[in-house]
């Protein structure tokens, strides 16, 4: 999955205005809608569920029509999302927050999907341990999910950015760079960590994702004045949602070609894609999924240090006096940051829905 880096993010600041405008213009009921989704493990179910008929079954359910488009830059959907190009995209917890969001664009985490479980990493070619990074330079895709794994983990052992040497690099160029003899350090995340740990017989991983669970999520986020004119959205999404996921993870011929297919868009093979869903903590039941989402104080606790990394890094729009700049509410009705400018939403009635055989 392709995170976003700085340049990427202030590019955005100048499309508030036009964002504001998509948004309001969002709130009509209509009967066609565009979803962007773009090549990671746990979001390669849309790409099947839209060739296979799933969305579309769905979506005829409930009299309307969704349009599912791949997109090969993930930060690009999210960019033409934000910009009302699409009503829906999958995205993740911190990127939401930070381009749409803080650009005054109000979204609605509908479903959130899965959460990192080992697919980002930080990785040393020398050294066994995480103190061993001390004084290293370390590679990643700067103001990313990446820099944001680098800081928890300096703070979890004690120590500071200013510990180490951060070292912008695109996300293209990681692996590449890695393998030069300068490279010491990296935080990377799948399917590059791979990559390098194959090539690479000195790599260690050193600090993963699996040590902050639930952290770096990754849902399905629609537009939220869309969302509220449109129910028959959130509805349509969600059905073909866990429809797809009750079949990919069936231990069964039909469940494996489902996962071959998966890994063959994704560019690897049915082992390979398996070994990567092990390190994406899937939610495959709506009972798991809606659980999650309503663990209201873990939840609050993420977005709570996902929002002051954001605010310290500057991602939270020009004028920001404090992480408290952009409101989040969450499923039980708790909100954080300004309650008068809520713009990023967590919604779990959707799933709860198909929890209860009601969709």
């Amino acid at each position: 999955m392709k995170r976003a880096s700085l340049v990427q993010k202030l590019a955005l600041v100048g499309l508030a205005t036009f964002c504001l405008a998509a948004n309001i213009s969002a709130a009509e009921k209509k009967d066609s809608f565009k979803v962007a989704w773009s090549i990671y493990s746990g979001w390669m179910p849309w790409g099947y569920a839209a060739e296979k008929g799933i969305v579309d079954k769905w979506a005829k359910k409930y009299g309307i029509s969704i349009e599912v488009v791949q997109l090969n830059d993930y930060i690009e959907s999210i960019n033409q999302y934000a910009a009302g190009a699409f009503d829906a995209c999958g995205m993740t917890n911190m990127d939401a927050l930070t381009i749409p969001a803080a650009n005054g664009v109000d979204t609605t985490g509908l479903i959130l999907g899965d959460y990192s479980n080992g697919n980002d990493a930080i990785v040393l070619k020398s050294g066994n341990t995480f103190a061993d990074i001390k004084g290293q330079q370390v590679n990643l895709v700067e103001l990313s999910v990446s820099h944001y794994l680098l800081a928890r983990a300096l703070d979890i052992h004690g120590l500071a950015e200013r510990d180490v040497t951060v070292m912008n690099t695109s996300d293209a160029d990681a692996v590449a760079s890695f393998m030069t003899p300068d490279v010491t350090a990296a935080a990377l995340w799948n399917p590059q960590l791979s990559m390098v740990m194959k090539q690479s017989p000195t790599a260690r991983e050193v600090f993963t994702s699996k040590e902050i669970p639930g952290e770096i999520i990754d849902m399905m986020a629609v537009n939220s004045a869309t969302l509220a004119a449109n129910p028959a959205l959130g509805k349509a999404l969600v059905g073909a949602w866990f429809e797809t996921l009750q079949l990919m993870q069936q231990d069964n011929e039909q469940g494996k070609a489902a996962r071959t297919f998966m890994a063959e868009h994704s560019g690897t093979d049915l082992a390979g894609y398996d070994a990567q869903l092990t390190k994406t903590e899937l939610f495959y039941t709506p009972v798991t999924a809606y659980t999650f989402a309503n663990a209201s104080t873990t939840l609050s606790a993420t977005m709570d240090k996902v929002r002051n990394f954001s605010f310290e890094k500057g991602l939270l729009g020009e004028g920001a006096a404090n992480a408290d700049k952009v409101g989040m509410q969450f499923p039980d009705g708790s909100t954080l940051g300004d309650s008068k400018n809520i713009k990023l939403r967590f919604d779990s009635s959707y799933v709860k829905l198909a929890m209860e055989g009601k969709l």
